[in-house]
């Protein structure tokens, strides 16, 4: 194979060029979005700009009428509500299904495909499906109930693909060595495998945030009185739009890259301090 003087291959740089394209593709949208968010009072909701200011921060923040803003703030409480209980029940769930799911047992296999098929459903008539099995049983739909249970068929399924894999991977000497030495079934769990597979659930709790607080399809059926996020950002992009959205946006994702960042950090550290351990 040919080979550069750095001993680099072509296609080596072809692969990279392609990268850096997509990239670029991926983030050049939303640095349009956070550029934006910063336009003049007088600005809209394109380029060119008309002057630097935080004029629809202070917007968004205040809750100015008229503003083409909604009902922001309420339904940024409904999501992050939301996708606390969502990011919860999908991390105990899906840690709870992995380690069952360590010993086969009769029509397991079924019971996986069925908690996984749900990803590649169409999310409509999923919501549909949800909403009127209430409206048959005279339950009333609402954010806590229906709301809860239609984003878990999105959130839980790539929870229960973590853990699998992470379970897949996991070497069951360290357990029965536990159990050598007496540990019980709990012992077992919180000092062994718990630990080994916190990266795992950490993963699962965070995905689960985001998976939740941008969904759409499957809610908007089954939330009840009062709009999540996206649905709430839907309807202000029906009317009179201004650039409060954008500052929406970019508080949004400055949001998403605290978790992930956060959740990062974390585990860096629990890394660092096993490695630091006199017996590792």
């Amino acid at each position: 194979m040919m080979r550069t003087a750095r001993g680099r291959p072509p296609s080596f740089y072809v692969l990279a060029t392609l990268m850096i394209a997509l990239l670029i593709f991926l983030y050049a949208p939303m640095l349009c979005v956070y550029i934006l968010s910063f336009q003049g009072p007088d600005g809209g909701m394109s380029f060119p700009m008309t002057g630097w200011s935080t004029h629809w921060f202070e917007v968004l923040f205040a809750g100015t009428g008229g503003q083409g803003i909604g009902d922001v703030p309420n339904s940024f409480k409904r999501s992050i509500r939301l996708a606390a209980c969502v990011s919860v029940l999908s991390t105990i769930i899906a840690v709870s299904a992995g380690m069952a799911y360590r010993r086969k047992f009769p029509g397991s296999n079924f019971v996986f495909y069925s908690a996984i098929a749900s990803m590649v459903l169409p999310s409509i008539f999923i919501g549909f499906g949800i909403a009127l099995t209430f409206n048959l049983l005279g339950w009333q739909v609402n954010w806590f109930t229906s709301g809860i249970g239609a984003q878990l068929t999105w959130s839980l399924p790539f929870g229960l693909l973590i853990m699998f894999i992470v379970l897949g991977r996991f070497n069951p000497a360290y357990e029965e060595a536990a159990t050598d030495l007496g540990a019980n079934s709990g012992q077992r769990f919180r000092m062994i495998i718990l630990p080994i597979i916190l990266p795992g659930v950490i993963g699962i709790f965070v995905s689960s945030i985001t998976s939740s607080y941008e969904e759409n399809a499957r809610t908007q059926l089954n939330v009840g009185l009062g709009n999540t996020m996206p649905m709430e950002i839907t309807g202000i992009l029906t009317g009179a739009s201004t650039p409060v959205l954008f500052a929406i946006g970019t508080l949004t994702s400055l949001a998403m890259f605290a978790i992930i960042l956060g959740a990062v950090a974390l585990m860096t550290v629990m890394a660092r301090r096993r490695a630091n351990r006199p017996d590792a």
